[in-house]
């Protein structure tokens, strides 16, 4: 469950944000306006991750962790549907 949940919440901002990034490359938008979803994505995994490891720490601070490792991911791939597009 402490692995399933984060995914699950991680699931939904993720399927957004390569939504837009598809979204972004099919209407022709240049790199750097592709790519920004992406960007945002990853500086929330990167303050989620901060926040779980450093303020809250334990068990719950990994869920936080969790969760910013799912978010990276998902802004890993937003990064190569953006790149990839037109």
């Amino acid at each position: 469950m402490m692995l399933l949940a984060p995914f699950l919440i991680a699931l939904i901002p993720g399927l957004i944000i390569l939504a837009l990034t598809w979204w972004f490359s099919q209407k022709g938008f240049s790199l750097s306006i592709r790519l920004l979803p992406g960007i945002i994505t990853i500086i929330a995994a990167v303050v989620l991750f901060y926040i779980g490891f450093v303020n809250i720490r334990g068990f719950e601070g990994a869920s936080y962790g969790f969760l910013g490792f799912f978010l990276g991911m998902f802004s890993i791939v937003s990064f190569v549907l953006g790149s990839v597009g037109r």
